[in-house]
């Protein structure tokens, strides 16, 4: 007897590629008598303006939902989202990648039949991976405080760099003076900060990585922390303000307030395919070992 299972559905609600695959698990859903959650934004979307027949479901008004699994229909920056409206619940997501790169969304919107036969057979992995809490001592931070890729210190389009003081576990590190400073996870270490010179950082690896953003100075390398370091931060901006970023949800704040950041409690359960490695999927992604040169050849021909 197949087991009875719900998921709840979240997606981006920007592209219609998604909606083949988000149809298909419709009837597929359907025939194992699954139950449905979806968030009010994605159901409306679907309805209007893809026009898709939706069976009857729960909507998603905020983040009190339940569910077995999460469905994020969508890329990493969807992913990320998702991550933050699971929060603590534990609950496995799993990406189906409509979007670009695809390191959190990693399942193929063209194998939704085999996806979803692998979650009711056990067939798939679920990785923890950590989360940063940010908290600060004069204020309280707004929204949800907590990252699974990175927290991201700012300045402001059209201010000067900006001095942050760092000091690790009550030790002063240094003053990064900076047009920012991004603190990672391992799981964002292929995002923003890969990008500014930061190191790739295999999951599970207990670390946090610092990776200054532009740096005055050239001797400002990235530093790479066991993650049970707290963080101490204090920001001074010519401006009075800078940006706090959180997975790339940004709101400006007074400078000289205290920032502490750390491993927060709970971890973010991540589904992977079975025979999936986080080395093969750099491979892929990274395009490492790929001959560039066979590909324009092809491309000429």
């Amino acid at each position: 007897m197949t087991k009875k299972l719900k998921f709840a559905i979240f997606g981006n609600v920007y592209q219609e590629r998604k909606c083949t695959a988000v149809q298909k698990f419709f009837t597929i859903a359907d025939e194992k008598k699954a139950d449905i959650a979806i968030s009010e934004q994605f159901y409306l979307f679907l309805r209007d303006d893809l026009k898709i027949s939706i069976p009857a479901c729960e909507l998603i008004k905020d983040n009190n939902f339940t569910a077995d699994y999460v469905l994020c229909f969508g890329g990493d920056g969807t992913f990320l989202d998702v991550a933050s409206r699971v929060a603590d619940k534990g609950t496995p997501i799993i990406g189906i990648n409509t979007g670009r790169l695809g390191f959190l969304a990693s399942f193929s919107p063209e194998n939704m039949e085999g996806t979803i036969e692998d979650i009711y057979t056990g067939n798939i992995n679920i990785e923890k991976h950590s989360v940063l809490s940010i908290s600060c001592d004069e204020l309280e931070l707004k929204d949800y405080p907590c990252a699974l890729n990175e927290i991201a210190i700012l300045k402001h389009d059209i201010s000067s760099m900006i001095s942050i003081h760092t000091d690790i576990n009550n030790e002063h590190l240094t003053t990064y003076q900076a047009d920012g400073l991004i603190i990672s996870t391992p799981t964002g270490s292929t995002a923003y900060s890969l990008s500014v010179g930061g190191p790739i950082i295999v999951p599970q690896s207990d670390t946090i990585c610092l990776t200054p953003v532009a740096p005055h100075s050239l001797n400002m390398r990235p530093i790479v922390l066991c993650d049970n370091s707290e963080i101490t931060l204090k920001v001074e901006s010519r401006s009075g303000s800078f940006l706090i970023s959180l997975d790339g949800r940004s709101r400006s704040y007074p400078d000289n307030i205290h920032l502490r950041i750390q491993k927060a409690p709970y971890s973010i359960n991540v589904a992977t395919r079975q025979g999936q490695s986080f080395y093969s999927t750099l491979r892929r992604k990274m395009m490492w070992g790929a001959d560039c040169r066979e590909e324009k050849h092809e491309n000429q021909q």
